[in-house]
């Protein structure tokens, strides 16, 4: 079983920055593809960004190039580098090794 566990978010100004981290408690992480998602009212969960075991990454098309998925097998870790932050881009963001699991969400809120 793997236990999920995300932080880093807050408020940030439109064009900040953000990190977020997501723990795995549990065995096999090394070997699952990790992913963040994010979610907003009344829509369904989006893919962010995921990364494979071996570091390859893949990206939403509305964050390529803004932000970066990376991982520290050693650390069981996850992350999540915000880059020139939007306003659309608030949302509760979610991390996940693939059903079923998922951490509990941290919200990011992007002023204007």
């Amino acid at each position: 079983q793997v236990q999920l566990v995300e932080s880093g978010g807050g408020l940030v100004q439109a064009g900040g920055s953000l990190r977020l981290s997501c723990v795995a408690s549990g065995t096999m992480f090394s070997g699952r593809v990790m992913s963040w998602y994010r979610q907003t009212p009344g829509n369904q969960r989006e893919l962010v960004a995921s990364v494979s075991r071996t570091g390859y990454t893949n990206y939403g098309d509305s964050v390529k190039g803004r932000f970066t998925i990376s991982r520290d097998n050693a650390k069981n870790t996850v992350y999540l580098q915000m880059n020139r932050l939007k306003p659309e881009d608030t949302a509760v963001y979610y991390c996940t090794a693939g059903y079923p699991y998922w951490g509990q969400g941290t919200q990011v809120t992007v002023a204007a």
